[in-house]
């Protein structure tokens, strides 16, 4: 894609990591790429936390007999733990958040989002929800598990429910704002010239994801009030004790998060339309079905929620109907794979760290919607129900997929974001280390569900221990690819800013800034000139060049 206007300066560049460097600074910042960076750093710390209970979640399974945890009621404070932090302060917010704010008002040639000073309210929500949350775990947690199902979290939990409650509410705000935010910046600070088909696919799924977050997350917002409102003054909404429902909870809980499902995944596929082009040098194929099928997957998302209900005793005639929605969602996921892959047919394909991490996130994914068209099956679904098999399939979705993307987006515009450049050689090692630990820890999951180990479980038949066992070996490989990243991406910043603008030869308009960009983006407006991916080999060398030079189109 080429612009007006590159990073030309009249003296010595101010880029936006050098414009102030007081805590205050950072603290009452704008820019939305700082804003970016401070959700990057606040993100880590919670899937540090979120990780370490997956560790001690696995070295208890290591053997049939609970003997790590003192009870079971600890055993399911630690999952449950463990499935808020990182659903609700990491998978949600981890592309969003950070690429999302750093890159979004880049590629569409805007100096900012549309309400920076909302947008560090985001921030700032997220952090007093996430306080909130730390403090729920230093008083002794909650135990109904992530979904908070009732009468479990409003009639028989003695732990701190509505504590835990009020953290995701908070967070939720959070995401609210996030969403609106890029909804109004796309529409109306995008760049002269550029139109709605001429937009990143980036930009697409960004849209998409914002969808779901403005119109779902107000649902989880309000069933979480209820369930507190029934704790504190016994309103019967949920207790059937009270003449409540305790199913209502399940619909409207997974009314919004089937949807979120999406707010993890959508921003993935952002993530590998970009970097797929890019390292096979070649357009990407269907860019118009790409970016429809983003918005396709938000709607088909509101649609399904009904299968996570299958044996809840709803209809039977509603569960056929829910079954054959949930797999028409697989038609907007599938035309992403399929083109992807023609993207790369015939290319001259890079095997870069990034696009370790992107092959890494297609395999993994399609493992997950696979077992996905399993248990949308009626007949499946009940025999699978609440076993390890849809732990799995869930890990290989969200964990698998949408961290593999979270990891291909960092390291793809690392060199951006710092003005540095990485070791290549401990990347690759990492995301190898990602792909064969995960599939060693999750796979052997499939067959312990399928063979009937149910999760949640404090202890298990011996029969399972050495698939458990396999588990718990490859959760140990898969910790250290994801420790890996933390260590040489922290240590490139003690080295030069030799990056350079565009060390990809990538065409997408972030790339004809300055690495790392100013405060403002850009210096002159931003006017675009072509279709984005319209590139052969050559002229992604020649977009390379222009870069380079900071040579105005």
């Amino acid at each position: 894609m080429s612009a007006s206007a590159l990073s030309s300066h009249d003296g010595p560049p101010v880029d936006y990591l050098t414009n102030g460097t007081t805590i205050r600074s950072w603290l009452l910042t704008t820019d939305h790429k700082r804003i970016g960076i401070l959700y990057m750093v606040s993100i880590t710390f919670f899937y540090l936390i979120g990780a370490t209970f997956a560790g001690l979640i696995r070295l208890e399974l290591m053997t049939p007999k609970g003997d790590l945890f003192s009870s079971p009621d600890a055993y399911n404070t630690a999952f449950t733990m463990h499935g808020v932090v990182m659903i609700f302060f990491f998978l949600v917010p981890s592309i969003p958040a950070v690429l999302g704010n750093f890159l979004l008002p880049l590629m569409i040639g805007a100096k900012d989002l549309a309400f920076p000073k909302i947008n560090l309210l985001s921030w700032y929500l997220y952090i007093i929800g996430g306080a909130m949350g730390l403090w729920i775990m230093a008083s002794g947690g909650v135990d109904t598990g992530w979904t908070f199902y009732t009468p479990l979290s409003s009639l028989y939990s003695k732990t701190h429910v509505v504590g835990a409650a009020c953290a995701v509410f908070v967070a939720g705000f959070s995401s609210i704002l996030t969403g609106l935010n890029f909804l109004v910046t796309t529409h109306t600070m995008r760049a002269p010239g550029m139109t709605w088909y001429r937009i990143p696919l980036f930009v697409w799924s960004m849209y998409a994801t914002s969808l779901i977050q403005v119109l779902g997350t107000p649902v989880l917002a309000i069933s979480v009030v209820l369930v507190g409102l029934e704790n504190f003054f016994g309103v019967g909404v949920f207790d059937p004790r009270l003449g409540g429902d305790p199913i209502l909870f399940q619909h409207l809980f997974w009314f919004y998060s089937h949807p979120a499902v999406y707010i993890m995944v959508l921003p993935g596929f952002a993530v590998v339309s970009e970097v797929i082009p890019c390292f096979s040098r070649r357009p990407i194929f269907g860019y118009k079905f790409v970016a429809l099928s983003s918005v396709a997957i938000a709607v088909f998302g509101f649609l399904v929620w009904g299968h996570h209900l299958f044996v809840s005793g709803q209809s039977m005639y509603a569960g056929a109907v829910f079954s054959i929605l949930s797999f028409m969602v697989a038609i907007p996921s599938s035309i992403k794979v399929f083109n992807w892959t023609a993207t790369m047919y015939k290319g001259s394909i890079r095997f870069d760290a990034p696009m370790l991490y992107c092959l890494a996130f297609i395999g993994l994914f399609m493992m997950g919607g696979v077992t996905g068209l399993m248990v949308a099956s009626l007949a499946i679904d009940v025999h699978v129900h609440d076993t390890y098999f849809i732990i799995s399939h869930f890990h290989y979705i969200m964990v698998g997929g949408t961290v593999s993307a979270y990891l291909g987006g960092i390291h793809f515009w690392w060199p951006k974001m710092t003005g540095r450049t990485y070791s290549e050689f401990w990347a690759r090692l990492a995301a190898i280390l990602d792909f064969v630990g995960f599939n060693l820890t999750f796979f052997p999951q499939y067959v312990l569900g399928y063979l009937g180990m149910p999760r949640r479980y404090f202890e298990y038949r011996p029969e399972f221990q050495v698939l458990n066992v396999l588990s718990t070996a490859g959760a140990t490989v898969l910790a250290i690819g994801m420790v890996m990243p933390m260590v040489y991406l922290l240590l490139s910043l003690r080295g030069p800013k030799n990056a350079g603008p565009n060390p990809w030869g990538a065409t997408g308009l972030e790339w004809h800034t300055d690495s790392p960009p100013t405060t403002f983006n850009f210096v002159e407006p931003v006017v675009v000139t072509c279709d984005p991916y319209l590139y052969s080999p050559e002229e992604a060398e020649r977009e390379y060049e222009h870069a380079q030079h900071d040579v105005v189109a």
